[in-house]
């Protein structure tokens, strides 16, 4: 009879160890060491790994350039993000919080491949046949034609795969897989690996695109070990409100493209529809005429969206007042408000603020700062910020404005919109080379902002 053993795997570097720490002595990071059970097997039925490609070694002057094939998945936002559709041979992973899109978005993948002419297989361990049917019909793309396989045993799917040499695979998901020469089960750090890396020689050795889905912890970080994300191509992640109508895909790693680029979608009966019109969607609710609402233009990859900050300013009886922040760091919430406080003279040690970016976007550019700013004067001061305005430029600890990238295009992208007021930074004044029909004010300090706008 075969022993188990308990075994405790970091899920960050792929450590291993008979007893649980709480730090990695590997990576360092905490709270990272999981309980795998292992069995002592006969040597026979241990995991045989599979021998390389067997390939040579050449100069690189020696190798031909070829530029890479691509595939348009019928999905405009989609491709942005790719950076022009997906690679043939490249390994894409997409994570997000359950119920999120995920699948419904893929099915539409598999459904615009399939009908241009594409051979597609879909995966999956978590369906039946039956219910990717029933989702496929409720889409309208229940006659696409697309190929669909509901197993978990990698062995199999690896070899039928094969067989019918699809040129896209989608595996809903990676943490079903299992191989059964390994004792651990599915989802554990070591099937994780070892079934990517079934999946990737796959894509590599037959030039097909492979979609992977990943689940995610209650951090928001992808499941398992992080070696799973260095070895795919690209990593894609799925932000929003699962409440919220939109849906925000994120690329946090591209081999062939820029990273983080922005896909908005809105989420449909008939499955996600793209949003071309990101600023004038994220925009369509605001309160023109209410204190704490700000306009700033971000740069998401190679597209400028219009968001709209919100804050609020209230008096509080605790001890601590309060400092929360949703799609801003809470860090960077914390420092503005001490420029405020000391550089500006806004008095906000004795109450509490919110501050809430509209859509669900998570700002980490430091461009967001004097827009920031200006939404917590206005309502500590209770005074309204004109609605053709748009602020944009970086806060510095001495209250200096600082200058931000793609000021052109920011600016652009505001009177596009209608905003006949832009306040930019004074070190980005010179680098405007050409005319537009708005009015643009250029600060050097916080306080000079607050002057104009307020």
């Amino acid at each position: 009879m075969a022993k188990t053993k308990t075994r405790f795997v970091c899920n960050e570097c792929g450590y291993e160890s008979p007893r649980w720490m709480g730090k990695c002595p590997s990576c360092e990071k905490w709270n990272t060491m999981q309980e795998t059970l292992e069995t002592n097997e006969p040597e026979a039925k241990k995991l045989k790994r599979k021998p390389g490609a067997g390939a040579s070694v050449v100069l690189v002057n020696d190798v031909e350039s070829t530029e890479a094939s691509r595939l348009t998945t019928g999905i405009g936002e989609l491709d942005r993000v790719l950076g022009g559709g997906a690679v043939t041979g490249s390994l894409l992973l997409v994570g997000g919080d359950p119920g999120i899109g995920k699948s419904t978005l893929l099915t539409q993948v598999s459904a615009n491949l399939s009908i241009s002419g594409e051979k597609v297989l879909y995966v999956s361990g978590e369906e039946s046949a039956s219910q990717i049917k029933l989702r496929a019909t409720r889409m309208g793309v229940g006659k696409s034609g697309f190929a669909i396989l509901p197993e978990n045993d990698m062995n199999a799917v690896d070899q039928k795969a094969r067989e019918m040499n699809p040129s896209v695979m989608i595996v809903d998901s990676i943490q079903t897989m299992y191989l059964p020469e390994m004792s651990s089960a599915p989802g554990s750090v070591s099937q994780v690996r070892e079934c990517a890396s079934v999946i990737m020689r796959f894509a590599k050795q037959t030039q097909c695109v492979v979609f992977l889905v990943g689940h995610v912890t209650k951090e928001g970080s992808l499941a398992g070990p992080r070696v799973l994300e260095h070895m795919v191509d690209a990593v894609m992640y799925f932000e929003g409100d699962r409440q919220h109508q939109y849906r925000l895909l994120r690329a946090v790693k591209n081999r062939f493209g820029s990273i983080n680029e922005l896909g908005i979608f809105e989420m449909a009966q008939d499955g996600m529809r793209e949003v071309p019109e990101a600023s004038e969607a994220l925009l369509s609710e605001r309160a023109h005429d209410m204190s704490g609402s700000a306009v700033l233009c971000a740069m998401e990859g190679s597209r400028s969206v219009l968001v709209d900050v919100q804050a609020l300013v209230a008096p509080t009886i605790l001890g601590n007042p309060r400092r929360m922040a949703n799609g801003v760091d809470q860090g960077r919430l914390s420092l503005l408000l001490a420029v405020l406080e000391r550089r500006a003279g806004i008095t906000l040690f004795n109450k509490d603020v919110y501050v809430n970016v509209a859509g669900g976007l998570q700002l980490t550019q430091r461009a967001s700062d004097l827009a920031l700013c200006a939404a917590i004067a206005s309502s500590a001061r209770n005074s309204v910020i004109d609605g053709n305005m748009a602020i944009i430029g970086e806060v510095g600890l001495a209250g200096e404005v600082r200058a931000v990238s793609h000021i052109e295009r920011r600016v652009a992208e505001c009177v596009r919109m209608g905003f006949n007021h832009i306040i930019i930074p004074k070190g980005n004044e010179r680098a405007i080379s050409k005319k537009y029909d708005a009015r643009l004010s250029a600060v050097a300090t916080v306080s000079q902002m607050l002057e104009r706008v307020l």
